[in-house]
Parts: structure tokens; sequence; C-alpha cells
């Protein structure tokens, strides 16, 4: 068996790589490996999903895992992955489980994995439940009253609307926004939410069918909630992705504003209210020179780590930090969630504009994004292709030219037959032909 988890959860081709019979045999060794620091009680899982059609199968196949192990299941229903992280510890469950595949197309899905108090697993125990599925005769299935039973919980977003909002630091009166749900799990939860917090909202692609999930619409596919911005004469708008675990924004003219601008103007606001934390931001190496020049030039400490919010979610529990997030709009606030979280990242950036009366393209103006180049490289061995001379040659002589004025990021993708070259430079011109010169190094190294 090759490995299952990538970066964020295992993802495939649903009812292809992803089979109801391996989602069954991940539920069995995540109850199990879980839950077996404390065998006193049986254990307890919270389950939910995204609205795309393979759900449905995934969830039985997951759910009746679960209670094949002895789980005690609540299922919760359509919500994001933020949502089922939070009920999961106001549960104080074992585990909680989501069925996503968050920006990705309808015919892809996925499972989240979530450790007693709605914590991203680490690379340990990622390891052990894939162990686990490798060896399911390890475990003996209970019989009789030890089979789980599985219940409903029917106000769970209700009561993650209410911890939203009552997160949400100052009221959003006056604020107009277009919200893009992807016809996402976001559909209810962020509209109410936003009305809840005093917003003036306008919905866009929140009517869900199952098969038009992030269908040119959400995080991935701004058009849309840019001409509804300009249409609607909105102060900003919101772009979810699948399962809302991050959030997009465009400015009232309709520029974009990524992750790292969002990450810049939030901590900002939390070194003005005294909540920064060692004044300190988390990002990871794909973040934008733009974004350390200027937390720099704001006397604020910027920390990376390895692609992957998880390791974004490591680093803040280790030092007690109060930030991090990625260029892609995966935003992390500890103080009140376990996970990114797109719709409490967008209150709170909402909420940062209501209290300085400052327009977004104002407050995102505090960083410049240089100009970043990636290009995608298809390769046989992408380690090997990392690790060859000529490439290592074409990277130090890139790095050498560029010196402070631009940054040089090589890595294998986690996920896919890919090396990811970024670029960044004082101009698109320059970025575009340094990631080219390095693109043909790895291509000649590792053709695909």
């Amino acid at each position: 068996m090759g490995r299952l988890f990538g970066t964020d959860g295992i993802r495939g081709l649903a009812n292809a790589d992803l089979s109801p019979e391996l989602a069954l045999s991940v539920a069995v060794a995540a109850a199990h490996v879980l839950a077996e620091a404390d065998r006193s009680h049986a254990p307890l899982a919270v389950v939910g999903r995204d609205p795309r059609a393979s759900g449905e199968m995934l969830e039985a196949a997951v759910v009746a895992g679960l209670s094949s192990a002895g789980a005690t299941v609540i299922r919760v229903g359509i919500l994001p992955t933020p949502g089922v992280a939070f009920l999961a510890a106001e549960a104080t469950a074992d585990l909680g489980v989501v069925i996503s595949a968050s920006h990705n197309p309808m015919p892809d899905n996925g499972i989240k994995l979530f450790a007693g108090g709605g914590h991203k697993l680490t690379d340990e125990v990622e390891s052990r439940i894939e162990a686990a599925v490798a060896e399911p005769s390890a475990w003996r299935r209970p019989t009789g009253a030890g089979v789980g039973r599985v219940h409903d919980l029917l106000d769970g977003a209700e009561h993650y609307v209410k911890h939203l909002v009552e997160s949400t630091p100052h009221l959003l009166a006056g604020v107009k926004v277009v919200v893009d749900c992807a016809n996402g799990a976001a559909s209810d939860v962020a509209p109410a939410a936003y009305r809840q917090a005093g917003a003036d909202v306008i919905v866009i692609n929140a009517d869900p069918d199952g098969h038009n999930i992030n269908d040119g619409c959400g995080s991935e596919h701004l058009d849309g909630v840019r001409t509804a911005v300009l249409e609607h004469g909105a102060h900003l708008g919101i772009a979810h992705d699948g399962d809302a675990d991050r959030c997009v924004a465009v400015d009232a003219t309709g520029q974009v504003v990524d992750g790292d601008q969002i990450m810049a103007v939030l901590a900002l606001a939390m070194r003005d209210a005294g909540t920064l934390t060692q004044n300190t931001l988390v990002t990871t190496v794909m973040s934008n020179l733009g974004l350390r020049l200027a937390m720099q030039r704001e006397g604020i400490t910027l920390v990376e780590t390895a692609v992957g919010d998880r390791y974004v979610l490591e680093a803040l529990r280790t030092d007690g930090l109060a930030i991090g997030g990625e260029q892609s709009g995966h935003v992390v606030l500890p103080a009140h969630a376990t996970t990114g979280d797109g719709i409490l990242t967008a209150l709170h950036l909402m909420a940062r504009m209501a209290e300085t009366g400052q327009s977004l393209a104002d407050l995102a103006a505090v960083m410049t994004k240089l100009p970043q180049v990636l290009i995608n490289v298809p390769v046989v061995d992408r380690k090997g292709a990392c690790e060859a001379g000529p490439v290592l040659a074409a990277v130090a002589a890139a790095e050498a030219s560029l010196g402070e004025t631009g940054r040089v990021l090589l890595r294998p993708s986690g996920t896919e037959p890919l090396v990811r070259v970024m670029v960044e430079a004082p101009t698109a011109e320059l970025a575009e032909s340094v990631a080219g010169r390095i693109a043909a190094e790895v291509r000649a190294a590792s053709p695909s």
C-alpha cells in the first residue's frame, strides 16, 4: 500500500481511488488508533461532510466502519470542516471525520481526520493509521451490545454559527459583503453568521445539488464574486472553498486580497489589540516575500513552516502563538478554532474594516505583493528531480542573481507526481524567465 495521507487528509477520485471499502477501513483504523489511549469508554466520533454526491456513499462507509469498531457516532450532516472540528471538541470526542475534497472538483472526495480536541493529526499518528489499514486482521470486531450506535445532531450548524458570531471582535454594521459559498458546505452557515454579526449580505452560489460544488465558483474561481461586488456596490466579497476552511477576498474594486494579505491585516489588528502573542505570525514557505518585508517593517516576527496548514498548526500549538496560515486562505486563529476556518477569518477581516472605517483595499495595502510565478512540472521521480545536479545549480544561480530582491522555492508535491517551481522577483517578466529556466532543468532531470 502506498502513502494514503497527503498534505490535507486522504483524497482521490470517489468510488475509484477513494472507494467505500477504503473509507470503511480507514474509519476502523482511525477509531482504534485514536481511541487506544483510553479504553474505559466506547470511542466517540463526530462525522460531517460537504454536499458532493459521493459524500453520501462515503459517509455511509465511514459510519459503518466506526460503528463496527465499537464507536458511538454523531452525524452532523453537511457542515464546514472547521464546524466539525469545533463540534468534535465541544463533545470531547475521540475523533472527528470530514468527508470532503475541499476545493477539488466534484468527482473527487476525501477524508479529513481530527484527533481529540478537534486537532489535526501528526505525521506519526497518520503513519499508525496507515499501518492499521494495512493489517485489518489485527482488530477484533465487537458484537452484540459492543457494536457502536449512530445518532444525528440536528442543531449542530446553529451551535457552530453561534460560536462564530460570539468570536467576532466588532459588530459588522455598515459592511456590505457578497459571499460566494461555492455551492458547498458554507451555503447555509456563512450567510447566517455574517448576517447575525450585523453585515448586509448578498449570497451567490449557495444552492448545492451534489454536483455543482466548486463548479466555476468559490475560492478557485473569483469572476463571479468580483462581478457581484461591482454590481451591488459591496464593500468586499468573500469566496469560500467547498468545505469552507479557507476564504479569499476581493475589495470594492474587484481586486483579489489573498491569504497573505488577510494575515497581514489580522496580524496588525491583533498587535493593536494586544493579542498578537510574542508579536509573531506563522506562515508557510509559500507565502509571498512581500508579507515578510511588510511584517519586518511593522516589527512583527515571521515564522515559516513546511506547506500544509497542519504544520502551521503545530507551530502555533508548540509556541502558543495567536495567528498563522497560508497564502491560499487557510488562516488559523487558535483562540477560536483548532483548524483553518474561512468563515471565522472573514468575520475578523470585516470586523477590522468596521472598527477602523477603512476600506479593504486600504487595509491590504500594508503589504506589496512581489510578482510570483509557480510552474508545476510533471515528473517521474520527484525527489530525484529536486536533487539533480543541474537543477541545484540552476537554483543556486537564480538565488545569487536575485539576492534579497527575490526568492526561489523548489519542492516536490505532496500528493501528485509534480515538482513545484516557485519564483518571486521584482518584475513578473524576470520571475517568469527564472522559473522557466529552472523548470526546464527539472524536466530534463526527470521527464514525465
